[in-house]
């Protein structure tokens, strides 16, 4: 669907969280990400020791603090491969 991406974060061992969102955030070793509806495919390398987040389509914020992994970015939406994902409160902005 137009204006949204469907998400799932994922950690080695389980399903953390998928839905629709408005955008995910994310370091990689390249620097931070922005991913909103329409995004260009791309498949980044996630940096040790970050936080990733997602902002879904019913409002608020979502955040985890993973240690390494992959983001692909499809045509389908975004998909977070993590080593670990910890839930973790979402930094004021």
């Amino acid at each position: 669907m137009a204006g949204q991406l469907n998400v799932e974060v994922v950690a080695v061992d389980s399903k953390v969280w998928s839905g629709a969102a408005k955008a995910v955030y994310a370091r990689t070793t390249e620097g931070e990400l922005g991913i909103l509806p329409g995004h260009q495919p791309l498949l980044g390398e996630l940096k040790i020791d970050s936080t990733v987040r997602v902002q879904p389509v019913d409002g608020g914020e979502l955040a985890w603090q993973i240690e390494g992994g992959f983001l692909s970015v499809t045509t389908d939406g975004a998909t977070i491969l993590a080593e670990t994902a910890e839930a973790v409160a979402p930094a004021s902005a």
